[in-house]
């Protein structure tokens, strides 16, 4: 096929994608205009033989220099992996290997990300779902009552992919502490989210128990796809990952995919070098406006959000939440479900309009009306 065949059918391919600026259910958007530009002009790097690009290893290096100082500890350890599922594989993966339990396991909220169900496959580490509390926060009494003599580690979401709530990170911290164990703080989405809002959360290295976290610059941050963050507090964590590597331009290799795209890493620090404190704080309060928006407009018609928005995500207690989904979707919506309870899921993200929140509403006003409700 001549390129001109190639690219065509492409295009005729990619008109099938759905565009973001009806897409309510993701936690990802358009990368901003820097992180395509200079993705495009690494996309030739490969951080799995870092000693062929020693500039774009020195700017993982700054990044996750920046990373630390964002997320209070300037002193971090760690690397861009593929996202937040590799990040969690990686620092769960780092307690097991630290702990030197036979069967260990590990306690993670109800409201934890479907990663953890891979994780415990993959690592043979059991992990053990703590209740939630009515403001779907994991409850502390119950993630105690499931702490045992083998228990190796907790973990804390900053930012659950359902409900966009932040566990009690703080508490949790002071338990590992008291416990001598490990916690892990999955800030995948709210990472670039919690440190720009008006209200101020501890969430992070900040707090002494806290030992890793996950955060992607891919989702709130705005950086190309695969960039998410591993990080630890000590170097230790990150050095039992090592693998030996000898036939490379580095003698060893902490992550857990061998090629990375130093393309990813270099569109990250692009954009955040850009954005700046204050470029993130525009954002994420427009998208906090938007969220109330969407509750106020929500009360008008009588459905009331599960919870008041703590970040950018909206759920609803709408009468029969899977047929209100299967209508949206049928108008050229794509919205979600949470599991427990069965609750309509909308993510405000940058690339949802006004002028579509107010399509949105209109069209959730007449399905609710042609269902009754």
């Amino acid at each position: 096929m001549s390129q001109h065949e190639v690219l065509a059918h492409l295009d005729e391919l990619k008109q099938k994608d759905l565009s973001y600026e009806r897409v309510l259910s993701s936690m990802c958007t358009y990368p901003h205009p820097i992180a395509k530009i200079v993705h495009d002009s690494f996309i030739e790097t490969n951080l799995g033989d870092p000693g062929l690009f020693p500039g774009t290893q020195e700017i993982e290096h700054e990044l996750i220099k920046i990373m630390g100082n964002l997320f209070g500890d300037t002193s971090i350890h760690g690397y861009i992996s593929t996202g937040g599922t590799e990040s969690n594989i990686q620092a769960l993966r780092a307690m097991r290997n630290m702990s030197g339990v036979k069967n260990p396991n590990i306690i993670v909220p109800e409201s934890a990300h479907f990663s953890f169900d891979k994780i415990s496959d993959l690592l043979c580490v059991d992990i053990r779902k703590a209740d939630l509390d009515p403001q779907f926060m994991v409850d502390l009494d119950s993630v105690r009552d499931h702490i045992d003599e083998n228990t190796i580690g907790l973990v804390g979401i900053a930012g659950t992919t359902e409900f966009g709530q932040i566990d009690p990170i703080p508490e949790l911290s002071d338990l590992a502490q008291n416990e001598g164990l490990f916690l892990h703080v999955d800030a995948a989405f709210g990472g670039f989210v919690i440190p720009f809002l008006k209200k101020h959360y501890e969430f992070d290295f900040s707090l002494p128990g806290v030992t890793s976290m996950t955060a992607d610059p891919h989702k709130m941050g705005f950086s190309t796809i695969p960039a998410g963050g591993v990080l630890f507090r000590s170097p230790d964590q990150l050095h039992i990952l090592k693998t030996n590597t000898e036939y490379l331009t580095s003698e060893t290799q902490h992550s857990l995919a061998g090629t990375r795209s130093g393309a990813a890493v270099a569109s990250a620090y692009a954009t955040i070098k850009h954005l700046g404190r204050r470029g993130y704080e525009t954002i994420i309060r427009d998208c906090m406006r938007k969220s109330d928006l969407i509750v106020s407009r929500m009360r008008e018609i009588g459905v009331e959000p599960l919870m008041e928005p703590v970040t950018n995500v909206v759920v609803l207690g709408v009468p029969d939440a899977d047929e209100m989904r299967k209508r949206l979707r049928n108008k050229g919506w794509q919205v979600s479900i949470t599991r427990n309870p069965r609750a309509l899921r909308l993510v405000v993200m940058p690339h949802l309009s006004d002028g579509n929140i107010d399509l949105f509403m209109d069209d959730v006003e007449a399905v609710q009306h042609d269902m009754g409700t």
